[in-house]
Order: C-alpha cells, then structure tokens, then sequence
C-alpha cells in the first residue's frame, strides 16, 4: 500500500516538473518573440551600453527635382567688385505747360555697378545708362563702406549701358585692398533652365543677393520704343538693382540686371518674377569703347532734355502737344541749330511726336553726325509759330 503510494506521488511530482518545464517553454518562447519584434529589450542594463537613438537607415539617393543651393561661397569671391552708385539729377518741378518749368531741383537715384577694370589711374565701373543719365553728381560706395566721387566715361542710352570711372588717387589703401575686379563670363553658353544670382543695391538699402534660373534667352523686349534682347529671369530685381552684376554658378559676369525694363514692360499687369538683364556678350565691344571714352556710334544724341505734352494737355494748356524742351546741352546739334527752352518739338523728320519714343527712333535709325529734321512751335509775341530746323546728331 505504501509502495503504491510514494509510486502515486512521484508520478505527480513528474508531471507538475513537466507541466512547470512547459510553462516556462512558453513564457520562454513568448518573451523571445517580444524580444525580437523590439517590445521587450534585453541587455541594455546588464551590460552596462551607452544608450544610443535608434537611426533609421534611408536611401541617400537624392530625389529628382529637389535640390539645396548655398551661393555663399561665389558671393563672398564676387561681392567686392560690386559697388553701389547714388546719383544726383537736377530735374524740373511743377505743372505741365510752358508757363510752369520755371522751378528746379534736385532729385536723388540709387543703382547699382560692376567693377570691371583699372588703369594707371582710374577705376572703371560698368553700370545702366539710366542709372547716371543726366547726372549732375555721381558717389560710388564699395565693399567697406567709403565713398568717392566719381564723373561718366562713356554711355550708349540705346544699348541702357554706361561706364563711369573713379580716380585712383581718390582711393584710400584700405578700399583699394578690399575690392577687385570683376570676371565677365560667356552669356552666349547660357541656358534656360540654369541657375543664376543677382547682386545689387536693391531699394538704395545696401547690396542684397537673389537667386533663380534663367527663364528665357534672347527674349525681345520693347522699352520707349526701342526693341532689345535681353535674359529673363527668376530671381527677385527690385528698384536700385538697375547695373548690378548677374552671375553664373562660376561667379562670371553674365548679365547686366536692368530693373527699367521689368518695371515699364506691362502698363496694367502685375509682374511677378519677371526681370531682365542685359546679355554681357551682347555688349562687350561697346563696353571697351566706353571704358577708353568712345560713347556709341550710334544712338547719339540732339542735346535736348524735356517731356511729352500729350493732345489732352496740350488743350487745358492752349499749346501745341508734343516734346516740351526744359533744357538745351551747350556745344550740342540742338543749341547751333538755335533751339531754345520753351520750344515743343513737334514732328521728327515728318512723323507726330506723341511718345518719347518717336524722337528716340528718328535719332537711333542714323549715324553720329547725321541730320534730322524737327519741326518746332516756338512763341513769339504770346502766338505759337511754326519752324522746320535740322540738327546734326553728336
């Protein structure tokens, strides 16, 4: 009886060995299973590890069409040849009419220049024509701050380029050390599509830098009646950016940014992200005349500075409608040919002068030194008579 017993109870304590054995096998496997899907974590205690973040490994590979630009590095090279340009313009004030262009004075402008080259005693600055058009006083601010006087070398008002030039002798050693000259690129390789930087002197603030692609080559826009090829662009060209330099991904000169013409190029539209630029290879030729003092061959000029009386004024003002002339040039075609201020230009070589335009277009079709015929209203005992003159363009 007792053998059956310890028989019975060792057979029990078998199976609860057994059943014990299964039930750590189970919780065994179900903790390894936690282990490895990452719920449960073995070892970072006991070990004694660092703890670490767990970094998700990713494909390096660079989506198509996304991209991080830093121009730092080709600003900081090309910044020092960039000036920044105030200039001075004595303009007439009042109401249109003859009676009223009695009140002048001066009107302040900012723009923007590309040092381009030096000479034994001069630094030349290639900029737009309309930043220094009629400029009675010109200041370049470079790099470091200081500013020179400085006078016009050269100009063609139909290509909107200028040079002005500073003495050296103006220049102080720091200054001198600080800037460089620029490096004029290929803007015939140019493609739409390519990245591009603008750097100017943007709202008269200081030199600020934009980036973008080129939008369009060779895209014809038409200023004042005149037709020009220019690079449209991208990047944000505000008011004072006009002569500013626009770069390649090199940091080569590779256009002129010409703020006039994005600003003037819809009378009623709104343009976003639309500006333009002079091509650099398009004018390289007339930009080394300018620098040794040569203005265009043609394009030249009759001397006369004014503004268009259109029909509707012309009839509150009892005159004739056309170009008001405000000031004479002395030694120009327009004071031998005996204009005076006050006369209204009112035909140019036989076509209406309702737009500044007509005039420009008469003078830009011919050669420096060639004639045109104006037909001018002049007044003469409070009676406006009529005249034909010819005045030689110079």
């Amino acid at each position: 009886m007792k053998n059956k017993e310890k028989q019975t109870k060792k057979k029990r304590i078998a199976i609860y060995v057994i059943i014990i054995l299964f039930v750590i096998g189970i919780c065994g496997a179900f903790v390894i299973a936690l282990n490895n899907i990452g719920l449960i974590k073995f070892g970072s205690i006991a070990s004694g590890k660092k703890a670490e973040l767990n970094y998700t490994t990713t494909n390096s590979k660079q989506k198509e069409g996304i991209y991080m630009t830093d121009v730092s590095e080709v600003v900081e090279e090309v910044m020092p040849s960039i000036v920044s340009i105030t200039s001075k313009t004595l303009v007439s004030s009042g109401n249109y009419g003859p009676s009223f262009f009695n009140q002048e004075q001066y009107a302040e402008g900012a723009g923007s220049g590309i040092i381009i080259s030096k000479t034994d005693d001069e630094l030349l600055i290639l900029t737009n024509n309309h930043v220094v058009d009629n400029a009675e006083e010109l200041s370049i601010q470079f790099v470091n701050g200081k500013s020179v006087d400085a006078r016009i070398k050269g100009t063609s008002e139909k290509k909107d380029v200028a040079v002005v030039s500073v003495k050296l002798s103006a220049l102080d050693n720091e200054t001198i050390s600080s800037i460089k000259i620029a490096t004029i690129g290929d803007s015939s390789k140019l493609k739409v599509g390519n990245g591009i930087i603008a750097i100017g002197n943007a709202l008269g603030y200081g030199q600020s830098v934009t980036t973008g692609v080129v939008s369009a080559v060779d895209r014809e826009v038409t200023i004042d009646g005149i037709t020009s090829k220019m690079i449209q662009i991208d990047a944000a060209i505000n008011g004072g950016n006009s002569g500013g330099a626009l770069l390649n991904s090199a940091g080569e000169v590779v256009g002129i940014n010409s703020v006039k013409y994005s600003s003037n190029s819809s009378s009623s539209a709104s343009i976003e992200g639309m500006g333009f630029a002079i091509p650099i290879t398009d004018v390289k030729d007339l930009i080394e005349k300018l620098m040794n003092g040569t203005n265009d061959d043609k394009g030249g000029a009759i001397g006369v500075e004014g503004q268009i009386i259109t029909e509707n004024q012309s009839k509150n003002l009892d005159s004739p409608s056309g170009f008001y002339i405000t000031k004479v040039v002395s030694g120009m075609g327009a004071e031998k040919a005996g204009l005076e201020k006050g006369n209204i230009i009112t035909k140019v070589d036989g076509k209406k002068v309702t737009e500044l335009s007509v005039i420009k277009n008469s003078i830009y079709s011919k050669n420096i030194g060639d004639k045109v015929t104006l037909t001018v209203s002049y007044l003469e005992k409070n009676e406006y008579k009529e005249k034909e003159v010819e005045v030689t363009i110079s």
